[in-house]
């Protein structure tokens, strides 16, 4: 009987998606995401563009079930890299327009930069797709 309840109530959480199969889209052998500008170690303004490259893929905006694409996050200032088993949160700041540049403005002193490519929920190819991290001065 406890167990029938219990298959019973498995059934119903996964049945109103409390429980979501989590599966991580894979990526092209050598993709590559990487930032065009600035260039690591270069001086800025408080505020500056940044343009996001990305090779051996293309860029889709988020929802987009379309194989080898994905779009960008932007990592300001990680110590580390997010859980790249999960939807990025709110650690990064997403461009699920397809967007492949953006305008920051950042306070003076030493930021890092760092993206990472996400399927069409948010979830980190599987390898991830992420560029190296840059540094720059904000002037």
């Amino acid at each position: 009987m406890i167990k029938a309840l219990l298959t019973a109530a498995l059934a119903a959480i996964v049945s109103t998606g409390a429980i979501a199969e989590h599966h991580q889209t894979s990526s092209p052998e050598g993709a590559k995401a990487y930032i065009i500008s600035p260039a690591d170690g270069a001086v800025v303004a408080t505020s500056f563009s940044v343009k996001f490259g990305l090779s051996g893929m293309g860029v889709a905006p988020a929802g987009t079930d379309k194989a080898n694409t994905g779009h960008h996050h932007l990592l300001v200032d990680g110590k580390a890299l997010p859980d790249m088993n999960q939807a990025l949160g709110q650690n990064v700041t997403h461009f699920g327009g397809g967007q492949t540049e953006t305008t920051l403005t950042l306070t003076p002193g030493t930021h890092t930069l760092q993206l990472i490519l996400g399927d069409k929920g948010h979830v980190p190819h599987n390898p991830p797709v992420v560029s190296d991290k840059i540094t720059i001065t904000v002037k």
